[in-house]
């Protein structure tokens, strides 16, 4: 249990690395677009070749890979659209304003954010006990471009 405990500490640990950087430094758009553009990348590399090729090999012919990739798609869309109700409209303009009214689209973000990774690290440390260097990588620069426009 510690294991899983210090994997999961030393991946989430570019969110206080992030935001020391955003606290300290002035980030303009194009240099905070490009940062997220290249976390959002990188995670979906790592997604696309250790999980979902992971699962296909591991269940040919079946469609549960399909099926588990569009659950998640359609899951993150209509959590989307319920951030967006809940008063976080504007929430992806660089520079939108940060109210108080945003704490609980926030949470809701952090949270479909956070468990499907947390899910990854923990199954990978279950199942073999190790842990995918790849998504560890791609988890921590991840969460870095997130935390860095989380002040903005």
């Amino acid at each position: 249990m510690l294991n899983a405990f210090l994997w999961g500490l030393l991946a989430t640990s570019s969110l206080i690395l992030g935001g020391m950087i955003a606290s300290r430094f002035t980030i303009g758009n194009k240099t905070l677009g490009t940062i997220m553009a290249f976390g959002a990348g990188t995670l979906i590399s790592a997604v696309s070749y250790e999980l979902i090729f992971e699962a296909v090999k591991l269940a040919p012919k079946t469609g549960f890979p399909a099926f588990g990739f569009f659950a998640g798609a359609l899951t993150f869309y209509f959590a989307d659209k319920l951030i967006g109700k809940l008063g976080a409209h504007n929430r992806m303009d660089i520079g939108a304003p940060q109210q108080s009214r945003l704490v609980i689209p926030m949470v809701l973000a952090i949270i479909l954010d956070g468990v499907p990774e947390s899910i990854v690290i923990g199954l990978g440390i279950f199942e073999g006990g190790t842990v995918s260097l790849a998504m560890l990588v791609a988890v921590f620069i991840s969460n870095l471009p997130e935390a860095i426009a989380g002040p903005t």
